[in-house]
């Protein structure tokens, strides 16, 4: 094999790596659940601080039920039916 080779499979290896270890890495799991105009949805996200999978998952959820700027601020102002976290 050229050099050249052996350097982009070293590479691929190391981000393979990265990717592999910032998945198992400790973090946080939240689960956000909202009801919005008589429909609901749930979404979990993972993240390395509660406020931020919080708030990620809620825009996740609302990602599904509203449409628009208006019904989007409107459905994140929402309070959420269940908002749970854990560590991973």
């Amino acid at each position: 094999m050229k050099s050249t080779s052996w350097v982009a499979l070293i590479s691929l290896l190391g981000l393979a790596a990265i990717i592999i270890y910032s998945s198992l890495a400790t973090g946080i799991r939240c689960e956000v659940c909202i009801t919005f105009e008589d429909r609901t949805a749930c979404r979990a996200v993972d993240g390395a601080e509660k406020d931020h999978a919080l708030a990620a998952a809620r825009t996740n959820a609302c990602a599904q039920l509203a449409s628009g700027v208006t019904q989007t601020m409107a459905c994140e102002r929402t309070p959420p039916l269940k908002s749970t976290c854990t560590s991973r």
